[in-house]
């Protein structure tokens, strides 16, 4: 409960920061141009609202909906999420939306967009002026990955040093390293010290993401670094340094796959209805091997950690100018990412695959921690700013695109079209919202 709670709070003080930004955007870039905006909210308020406050002297109403899908700024004259027509039907005044040059209108519904991704940029920028960048070079690990069973068929072996994805040097294990190598037609790597070619087939980054174990992971030792007193490894009497070569029957080289070992032991153990599973685990002390017999506890927790290599940290530090140049470069390449990643959706998997406000939750950290925070945060503006821009009606991408008509054509789509566009995109939405849910929902279940 306190994990849920933790990521709840955090989920929603990001989301919260992000709807001020986005609805801000359209709030000053309406003042600039003197457009009236009758409410700002965070959240949305139908039938009624947490909180509303409206200053003396204001024509806006400030507030916070019960309904945490976004939030909203109600600007006079325009057909938005409040479908206020009665409005419409009225003779249009000079403080209106609809009253102002096309231009003027564009750039409203596209501030709320551009100060979601400066934000980001921003955030970016001081992650890496305040904690700098900390990472281990795929070259400095000397040991090489651990790769997973279609990785092998490739022509991968456990030890290669990843170096290269077509002529793109690989830096890092992460996201971008995983699409580099999907999208590569070679891949380099360093075996016994000599340079191979590994020719890829086409293969999905879907695919390879939702492959368990990983499609390529840190190659780990199969050494017991630490023992916890009481749990059925120390009551076994397996020792630090001891190295696990094999847990019933089933052959352990590293770590990763003594970890898969214990997985598949677990769910087999958990199909069947059983809360424990005995284990037969061979183990190498100094060049000796024995075998001991246990049982698993009723969390299948067995109680020994590994001894992780101790490879050199690359760290990166910026100055709060030199900081700037580097954070717009890291917010561009996640956008990038994000956006060639979008093909995926369109697939059956990648349908399968959307999530909502769960999945959204579950990649904050379980522990407070605001280098995370931040980072996350970000990362949901770059995701919020591209999704509003997308031509679809209901977001302000729908609106640009139909002011964009407007220009060219020189004709303005009438409000009847505009009202049933409008429509059309929050029934759109909606679905896709629940869609998202659901998943999320039987993901739990299932």
């Amino acid at each position: 409960m306190e994990t849920f709670l933790i990521r709840a709070l955090q989920l929603i003080l990001s989301l919260s920061l992000l709807v001020v930004i986005h609805e801000g955007g359209h709030f000053l870039a309406a003042k600039l141009f003197k457009v009236k905006v009758e409410k700002f909210y965070i959240f949305f308020d139908p039938w009624f609202a947490l909180f509303r406050w409206k200053p003396k002297k204001s024509e806006t109403e400030y507030g916070i909906g019960w309904l945490p899908l976004g939030g909203y700024v109600k600007i006079a004259g325009m057909i938005d999420e409040s479908m206020d027509t009665e409005q419409m039907k009225q003779p249009a005044q000079p403080w209106e939306f609809r009253s102002k040059p096309a231009w003027q209108r564009l750039i409203i519904m596209v501030a709320g967009v551009v100060m979601n991704f400066l934000l980001a940029l921003f955030i970016y920028s001081m992650i890496l002026f305040h904690w700098g960048d900390s990472y281990v070079s795929l070259q400095d690990m000397s040991m090489g990955m651990k790769f997973n069973e279609t990785a092998q068929r490739i022509g991968f072996q456990d030890g290669d040093i990843l170096l290269k994805a077509d002529d793109k040097p690989l830096e890092r294990l992460n996201a971008d390293m995983l699409r580099a190598i999907a999208d590569a037609r070679t891949v380099t790597v360093s075996r016994n010290g000599e340079e191979k070619e590994i020719y890829m087939p086409e293969i999905s980054l879907l695919d390879m993401a939702k492959e368990t174990p990983a499609f390529v992971d840190m190659y780990i030792p199969n050494v017991i670094d630490s023992v916890i007193p009481g749990m059925p490894f120390s009551q076994a009497g397996l020792q630090k340094g001891d190295k696990v070569v094999n847990i019933n029957g089933n052959s352990v080289n590293s770590w990763n796959s003594f970890l898969q070992q214990l997985s598949d032991i677990k769910d087999e153990a958990q199909g069947k209805g059983l809360k424990e599973a005995a284990l037969s685990v061979v183990y190498d002390r100094n060049g000796v091997m024995d075998t001991v017999s246990m049982k698993t506890d009723s969390l299948f927790m067995v109680g020994v950690s590994p001894k992780i290599p101790d490879y050199k940290v690359t760290k990166l530090n910026y100055g709060f100018l030199s900081s700037f140049p580097a954070g717009i470069t890291l917010g561009v390449n996640t956008l990038k990412g994000y956006v060639n990643d979008m093909k995926y959706v369109f697939t059956k998997e990648g349908a399968k695959s959307l999530g909502g406000f769960g999945t959204i939750g579950s990649i904050f950290p379980k522990a407070w921690d605001w280098e995370r925070f931040w980072s996350m945060s970000a990362f949901l503006s770059i995701i919020l700013a591209f999704m509003n821009i997308l031509p679809i009606p209901a977001l302000d991408g729908g609106h640009v695109f139909f002011l964009l008509y407007e220009i060219i054509a020189r004709r303005k789509p009438s409000d009847k079209f505009l009202e049933y566009a409008q429509i059309t995109g929050m029934v759109l939405l909606l679905l896709l919202l629940f869609w998202a849910n659901l998943n999320d929902i039987l993901r739990f279940l299932f």
